[in-house]
């Protein structure tokens, strides 16, 4: 029974100091906060305090310093910068538009134009055409298959650039619900009875072409035949040389005459060599013989 008295006090005893060191805990807690935040107050009011004169002293050194720059670039004189001129702006190259003799040509017609008006995507993906195997080895330039014929690629060319429906169809489809080879397939079909009377008339056009430049490389074959047949006029070898380097010869020449012209020549007679000799006896400054034995006569007779 004491044991239990005993036992009992020490807890109340317990207890009570238990209280009495949360009580002071508390306290010094409470008082602990309390001058931490004072301190804290004090450290912020003083931080803000040396934050203003920071910013003071920046302001104050930023407003000299603007004010020295002011004073040196009012010393430093200013050249005088031209104006610069505008530049005009550089024309981007657009493609240029087919004109209408051309779209004509490959059946883009008003008529053309409204029956496309009415197609839609359904039109094209619900054809009932099957797939056929893709052919790898044809190539594709500027958004056309190459397996289609001459006026074939050059009418969905200009489709293409002209016609916005079939482009956006074809943009549309391509490749994610057909192929381009089954897709230019379907169009040609439907749109047949428009463009095929052209497409006739475009290769009747290149098969009378062909034609006439057969003829024309014919008959400038047989021209060139025929001139090389026609034999070339033999020339004449009795014609007399006009030229001379011999001037013993020229002389000859010019006292006798041209002995190689004398059987084509009329006949003239013999007055026109006397009358050259006659002329040559009178310029010339030597005595003929007559002329020497004519004072040797008369010498003689003197004599007797």
């Amino acid at each position: 029974m004491d044991l239990w008295e005993r036992a009992r006090a020490f807890a109340g005893e317990a207890a009570k100091r238990s209280q009495e060191l949360s009580a002071e805990a508390a306290k010094r807690s409470s008082a602990l906060v309390s001058e931490t935040a004072k301190k804290s107050k004090e450290i912020f009011s003083e931080t803000a305090s040396k934050s203003r004169e920071i910013a003071a002293e920046a302001t104050k050194q930023a407003d000299l310093l603007a004010g020295q720059i002011k004073h040196l670039a009012s010393d430093i004189p200013v050249p005088s910068i031209p104006p610069i001129p505008a530049i005009p702006p550089i024309p981007t190259a657009a493609a240029p538009e087919p004109d209408a003799a051309e779209l004509e040509r490959y059946g883009i017609t008003d008529d053309f134009r409204e029956f496309v008006k009415g197609m839609t995507i359904s039109t094209f993906r619900d054809f009932p055409l099957q797939d056929e195997p893709e052919m790898s080895d044809v190539p594709t330039v500027s958004n056309v298959r190459q397996d289609l014929n001459e006026w074939q690629a050059k009418h969905a060319t200009l489709v293409l650039s002209s016609v916005k429906e079939i482009s956006k169809f074809r943009y549309e489809l391509c490749p994610r619900y057909m192929k381009e080879r089954k897709f230019w397939r379907v169009y040609f079909l439907l749109v047949n009875s428009y463009i095929a009377p052209f497409e006739k008339k475009y290769f009747e056009e290149l098969k009378l072409k062909a034609e006439e430049e057969k003829k024309d490389s014919q008959k400038e074959a047989s021209e060139s035949q025929a001139s090389q047949a026609t034999p070339a006029e033999p020339k004449d070898a009795k014609a007399p040389s006009k030229t001379s380097t011999n001037p013993e010869h020229d002389l000859d020449v010019f006292l006798l005459g041209d002995l190689g012209s004398d059987d084509e020549g009329p006949d003239v007679g013999d007055d026109g060599l006397d009358d050259d000799f006659d002329k040559i006896d009178a310029t010339s400054g030597l005595e003929s013989d007559d002329d020497d034995k004519r004072p040797a006569a008369g010498k003689a007779d003197d004599a007797k």
